[in-house]
């Protein structure tokens, strides 16, 4: 039993990490990737590398930006940073 006791400290310090780093690690996932596939043709997006664009066309894992005139890219659905909410 006496051992049991001393397993107490890291099982506290586990739940402590659980809630203090791996929770809201896991939401910020989850809300990024739901934005990723809620976006439409039309959104203004920032990619994680920091161009701003157009939503032009999407397929399946891929966006077609328009980053200026006559220039369109070709991204990764997962590149989408964030969406621009004017």
């Amino acid at each position: 039993m006496e051992q049991f006791y001393s397993f107490i400290p890291i099982i506290l310090m586990f739940v402590a990490m659980w809630f203090i780093l791996i929770r809201p690690a896991q939401k910020r996932q989850k809300a990024t990737l739901e934005m990723q596939n809620n976006v439409k043709r039309g959104d203004r997006v920032v990619t994680v590398g920091g161009l701003h664009g157009e939503v032009d066309a999407i397929e399946d894992t891929v966006v077609y930006l328009i980053i200026a005139d006559n220039t369109r890219v070709k991204f990764e659905r997962q590149a989408i940073g964030r969406v621009i909410v004017d």
